[in-house]
């Protein structure tokens, strides 16, 4: 077995799979350039060894948002979407209200896990965001929070350890190539 091969709960060993993955951060103030926080996502993606296709930035606009997502996670090449932004509680913050409609199947311990991680950085504050996340037909949409602390914490305690095929039991990673 290679270094890079484990064995998950299927008894089954797993090596690495590059998944397809684009980003969008929802903002109205940012452009390609000031976007540290879909920067360090991409960064983060790269560095994993996943295949990084796009990342795109588009404002604060429900219809924008959701018409995104749904052409992007219809394409074959695409495994993985990732949205960042407009989580908050804001009359502006419309992500969850334009994305959790396109889900096929919701991930309610992702937004779960995500802010019962979060109270440990910001405290009760972490009630405020609306992390989600869901399948849209064969393809994972986790929507995070547009803040580059909870990018970090999204990607590295959470979406990055589940978009390997290694990570035991059992990852997304699997699942979408089993």
């Amino acid at each position: 077995m290679s270094k890079d091969s484990h064995i998950a709960h299927d008894g089954a060993a797993h090596d690495f799979i590059a998944l397809g993955i684009k980003v969008l951060v929802v903002s109205d103030s940012r452009t390609l350039d000031t976007d540290k926080s879909g920067q360090y996502i991409e960064q983060c993606c790269r560095d994993a060894g996943h295949s990084f296709l796009e990342r795109k930035i588009i404002a604060d606009e429900a219809a924008e948002i959701s018409a995104c997502v749904a052409e992007w996670s219809a394409s074959a090449e695409v495994g993985v979407v990732i949205v960042t932004g407009g989580t908050g509680v804001t009359p502006r913050d419309v992500t969850p209200e334009a994305v959790e409609p396109l889900f096929t199947k919701a991930l309610a311990g992702f937004g779960e896990l995500f802010r019962m991680l979060s109270y440990k950085d910001i405290g009760t504050s972490c009630i405020q965001s609306r992390a989600t996340a869901g399948m849209v037909d064969d393809c994972i949409v986790f929507v995070i929070p547009g803040s580059t602390g909870a990018c970090r914490l999204g990607m590295e305690e959470i979406i990055l350890p589940q978009l390997d095929a290694r990570t035991k039991p059992c990852s997304f990673a699997g699942l979408l190539n089993g």
